[in-house]
This record gives C-alpha cells, sequence and structure tokens, in this order.
C-alpha cells in the first residue's frame, strides 16, 4: 500500500511564526497570555497551557490582569481591540499574519476613501471578524452565492471586494463573478493566501488518485473543512480527523493507496503520527 502525504500539509508561514512567537515568550519566564486561541488546534493550545500560558477571550478581562505579554495571534484583531490591548499594562506582541495584516491596511485605506467593502469569507471566523474590524464604514460579508445573488448598493461607489486568506479560490471567482454581473464598480483584491491555493491544489490531486483520503485539522479549522470538502469531491472515502485516535483500523487488503493532507494549524508532529498508524495499521 501507498502512502502519499502531501508536502504542504501542516503549518503555515503564519501558523508557524505565531506559534514561535509564543514558545519564545515563554522561555522569557513572563506570564503569558494570547488574545484567543494562538491558532485553531486543540493539542498546541493545551500544550501551551501546561506551559502557562492562559487564553484570554474577552478585552474585559484585561481589568484584572496588572502584568504580563499578551500575544495577538494569527487570525488578527480589529482596530478597536488593538487599541484596546495597547491601553492595557501587558507588553503586546502582535504575532498577527502578514498577509492577513495587508488585508486590515486595503479595507481600512478603501473605505476611508469611500468605498464599499466587501470580505468574501466565512462570517464567524475571527480573521474576518478583524478585517471588518479595519473597515472605516460598514462593511458586508458574503460567504455563498446566496448572499453574493442578493447584495445590492443603492450609490455608485467603488466596492473594494477582498478574501479571507483561507478561501477556496474557485468559489472565490464565482462570488466575484456574480457581483461584477450586477454592473457595478468592483475593485477586486485576491488575498487568498498562495500556501492555501498550493495546499488546496495539492489535496485536490492527490485525493483524485486514491482509495482513501485523510484531512488532520482541528474541527474549529476553518481551513482543514475546506480541505475536507475539496476531498470529499475527488474521493468518497475521505476522513476529517484531529489525530491518530480518530482513525479505525482500515480494511485489511482493500486500501492500494491512501492520501494525507492537513490544515495550516497541524502541528508536524500530529501529521506523522496519522502517517506511521495508516503504514501500520492499515
Amino acid at each position: 500500500m501507498d502512502v502519499i502525504v502531501a508536502g504542504s500539509a501542516g503549518f503555515c508561514f503564519g501558523v508557524k511564526r505565531a506559534v514561535d512567537t509564543v514558545y519564545s515568550e515563554v522561555e522569557k519566564g513572563e506570564k503569558i497570555y494570547t488574545f484567543g486561541p494562538i491558532i485553531h488546534n486543540k493539542e498546541v493550545v493545551e500544550d501551551l497551557e501546561r506551559k502557562g500560558v492562559k487564553v484570554i477571550g474577552d478585552t474585559g478581562e484585561l481589568r484584572d490582569i496588572k502584568e504580563g505579554v499578551i500575544v495577538i495571534r494569527s487570525h488578527g484583531v480589529s482596530k478597536e481591540t488593538a487599541a484596546t490591548l495597547e491601553a492595557s499594562s501587558l507588553r503586546v506582541v502582535d504575532a498577527t499574519c502578514p498577509f492577513v495584516k495587508k488585508i486590515h491596511q486595503i479595507v481600512e485605506r478603501d473605505s476611508s476613501a469611500g468605498n464599499h467593502i466587501v470580505v468574501i469569507g466565512s462570517q464567524n471566523h475571527p480573521e474576518v471578524a478583524g478585517i471588518i474590524g479595519w473597515c472605516r464604514s460598514d462593511a458586508c460579508v458574503i460567504g455563498n452565492k446566496e448572499e453574493a445573488l442578493s447584495y445590492t448598493v443603492d450609490d455608485d461607489r467603488e466596492i473594494t471586494v477582498v478574501s479571507q486568506t483561507t478561501f477556496q479560490p474557485v468559489k472565490f471567482k464565482e462570488l466575484v463573478e456574480i457581483l461584477q454581473g450586477k454592473g457595478y464598480n468592483v475593485n477586486v483584491v485576491n488575498t487568498i493566501c498562495n500556501a492555501t491555493i498550493e495546499r488546496q491544489e495539492e489535496a485536490r490531486t492527490i485525493a483524485s488518485s486514491v482509495d482513501m483520503m485523510i484531512v488532520i485539522g482541528d474541527s474549529k479549522s476553518s481551513n482543514t473543512q475546506k480541505l475536507y470538502e475539496i476531498c470529499s469531491r475527488e474521493c468518497s472515502c475521505t476522513k476529517y480527523v484531529q489525530t491518530k485516535d480518530d482513525l479505525e483500523v482500515g480494511p485489511q487488503g482493500s486500501l492500494r493507496r491512501v492520501g494525507i493532507t492537513a490544515g495550516a494549524s497541524t502541528p508536524k508532529k500530529i501529521i506523522e503520527e496519522v502517517q506511521n498508524y495508516v503504514r501500520i495499521n492499515f
């Protein structure tokens, strides 16, 4: 049996940078907080908790904290939240992914110029919430065809369209074409991360050539969910797991090729454990 592991599986640049930042701060001996889970991976968050890192879920919790370091996670935060953190008694370390930072700058600039802002992405995702928080005026989030079809504006101002960094390129193109078809003055800025595009394309290619596809990632990881959707369309036997413990013993002798990919927040160790489990038990 062949086991094919995607070369793009696991931590992307922004996630690795954020995680490394927290571990580096831990070594300095100060009390460490993160604003929200540093990444969407239960195992990483729990390991950091064992090292004394506490997750802060709301700026209101800062009132009772007098010293220490707070790290802004890779997804970024709104401008208001960033200002609140800077005004606190904590030292702020910003681990926002640079590609997300670029989107903040785009929407702040264009909304200040009077443009309507449309963010293609998942409404409740923290990255999207952070992006909306940098707009100087109201912004709209569009995540599916129905929302794109129902979108309207009542003036001739330009519309700036950006994307959540982990959105599916094919879906982004489809939604943009719907907006452009309405006759609006649309300025499209494709802010999907190149690593996301590479990961999704490689996953699609592998899934189309295997008997079973395994997608590894946290249940709350948006980019892992998108990988699962893509792989499921190519391989009817696609499994979504967080660790090797979620896998059952495979049907002996019936699998010739198994593919493995993983979301951007999945540690290398977990990918290797799943790979080894498959080789031994399938």
